[in-house]
């Protein structure tokens, strides 16, 4: 196969339409669009969307506005405006404008009294009961009530009276006339425009009238003259009156394609439902770690490249399905484990008195923060005769192939020396509370010439010169995969194990981490600083385990 033949091979569709309109002079360049609500926190199925529409305007030389759909006043916050920014620029990526729906209200306006004008739109005061009962089934045709005969001037005129405000909210609406027959139930005479008495975050209360979606989105694309207008699968019936608006306004011919939307597993791509998640506080805000928000995968320590690359990976299709959580993971794992410092926390500490070092001398041990990464240096360890190891590094009754410690057994420190276990001590239920060791002599790492062979290495910390931390242990927020397909209330299957907290101490150097930094620690899992710390209390998030503990 040619090099020409996989390129093309390799391509998406919505890449082999932009390559061929390119190719016929259809458009000299491309300009693709991101159109969030700014009713929520942006979500891991954003970030798909995210880095489709910008990463098809970088492979192709063109750009990308960040328009905000601003049309429903009610729901709407300048956080969300501010976040939804604050999470593009995070994931990496730059918008040529910054535009908003509402900035379109007086041209859509004029849009709406342009179809008036045409014969093509109406006011209608039915009722939302009767409406939805004249608008059929999908296998039964709709019926047009008596409104949809008056007069253009009298629509224009009521229609001036809604805009000014001379009628209450729910009294009546302005619809599209189409077809009350039309297969597509979007089709049959839509509303375009409602009352709603309510401040809009940038408009103030100039308007208290406000377009709905299908003729906001449509007309901003057209506005803005973007060239390929890429959306989820959910608004394929949406098309044919996407199309529809602009063939009868007259106006630039923007294009919808559609892409099947992120499905994940483990979690809710609903905004609706992560929103009562929030609200009825099953979790402690948008940013919580369980959540699948980017502000919460960002908290819990995922990088923009592993988000970028896990999208890059799933690419995108016509079909909708179910990813496996653990291809997200996988390439957090993947990207951590180059650029992570690896240090030394314990969790479950075992005490360790190490019998040939006398007491009040310390000895520092050079470690090396990343071996994947030669120029990431190394830091010291303070290394005394007290120390702690995770209980778990100690077995009284070892199998054959048990390589950490045991009664008479030797296993290296990381970074320190080899000890030997000389003795096991009890408390009166007969649990192990301390083990007495003693180090091998010229064992140290890097300077070992003791001839002592040890296949085990394991992590420690002093039990004197610690930092106490706070570990917050994240798992998957909900229990079973599909949760979309669960009939009852999605909160039913909540994981109540899905947050535990625990207290363990960490070396020296984790007292000046910051957020920024990402944390291996060894033989546990990534971690990363929470925003919560202070002075009194040093938090870590993991980020996840070190393999995928789910796989069955």
């Amino acid at each position: 196969m040619s090099s020409k033949e996989e390129k093309e091979r390799s391509l998406n569709f919505i890449e082999e339409i932009i390559e061929a309109d390119l190719a016929s002079g259809k458009h000299d360049s491309i300009l693709t669009r991101f159109p969030p609500e700014p009713n929520g926190y942006l979500h891991i199925g954003h970030a798909k969307s995210i880095c489709l529409n910008f990463g098809l305007a970088n492979k192709y030389g063109g750009g990308t506005n960040l328009r905000f759909d601003d049309t429903n006043p009610v729901t709407e916050d300048t956080e969300y405006v501010d976040s939804i920014k604050d999470d593009v620029k995070w994931l990496g990526f730059n918008w040529v404008n910054e535009f908003y729906a509402s900035d379109y209200f007086d041209t859509l306006y004029e849009y709406a009294e342009k179809l008036i004008n045409k014969g093509l739109a109406y006011v209608d005061e039915t009722s939302s009961e009767e409406m939805a009962e004249q608008k059929g089934t999908p296998t039964e045709p709709g019926k047009r009530n008596k409104f949809c005969e008056r007069s253009i001037e009298d629509n224009l005129r009521i229609f001036r009276e809604m805009r000014d405000g001379k009628h209450p909210e729910g009294s009546m609406v302005l619809r599209a006339k189409i077809d009350m027959t039309s297969s597509n139930m979007l089709m049959r005479d839509p509303i375009i425009y409602r009352i709603k008495f309510a401040h809009h975050h940038r408009t103030g209360d100039k308007w208290c009238i406000y377009p709905m979606y299908d003729l906001a989105h449509g007309q901003s694309d057209s506005i803005e003259h973007i060239t390929h207008s890429v959306c989820t699968l959910e608004f394929v019936p949406h098309r044919e009156l996407y199309n529809w608006f602009i063939e009868k306004l007259e106006i630039f011919p923007s294009k919808q394609y559609e892409f099947a939307r992120l499905n994940l597993g483990y979690t809710v791509m609903s905004k609706r439902k992560l929103k009562q998640l929030v609200e009825e506080n099953y979790v402690s805000g948008w940013d919580d770690p369980r959540m699948p928000t980017i502000s919460g995968l960002r908290r819990r320590g995922y990088t923009p490249k592993s988000i970028r690359d896990f999208c890059d990976r799933i690419g995108i299709a016509k079909r909708d399905n179910l990813i496996d959580v653990s291809l997200l993971e996988f390439f957090i794992r993947d990207h951590l484990n180059k650029i992570s410092s690896r240090v030394m926390v314990v969790s479950d500490p075992l005490k360790v008195t190490i019998t040939n070092i006398p007491e009040g001398h310390v000895e520092n041990c050079e470690i090396d923060n990343n071996p994947e990464d030669e120029e990431s240096g190394s830091r010291i360890v303070p290394f005394d005769r007290v120390i702690y190891i995770e209980k778990e590094d100690f077995m009284e009754d070892a199998p054959k192939k048990y390589f950490r410690l045991k009664p008479d057994g030797v296993v290296r420190l990381k970074g320190a020396y080899i000890i030997q276990c000389d003795e096991v001590i009890k408390d009166a239920s007969g649990e192990v509370i301390e083990l007495k060791c003693h180090y091998i002599e010229n064992s140290k790492s890097g300077q070992d010439t003791s001839g002592v062979k040890c296949k085990g290495v394991i992590h420690w910390v002093s039990a004197t010169h610690n930092v106490p931390v706070e570990l917050r242990l994240y798992d998957r927020l909900f229990k079973e995969e599909d949760v979309n397909s669960y009939e009852g209330d999605f909160k039913d299957l909540i994981n109540e194990n899905s947050l535990q907290i625990v207290t363990a101490y960490a070396e020296p150097s984790l007292k000046d981490a910051t957020l920024e930094d990402k944390f291996q620690f060894m033989r546990q899992g990534y971690y990363v600083l929470d925003k919560d710390s202070n002075e009194d209390k040093i938090i870590f998030n993991r980020t996840v385990g070190l393999r995928d503990s789910w796989k069955k």
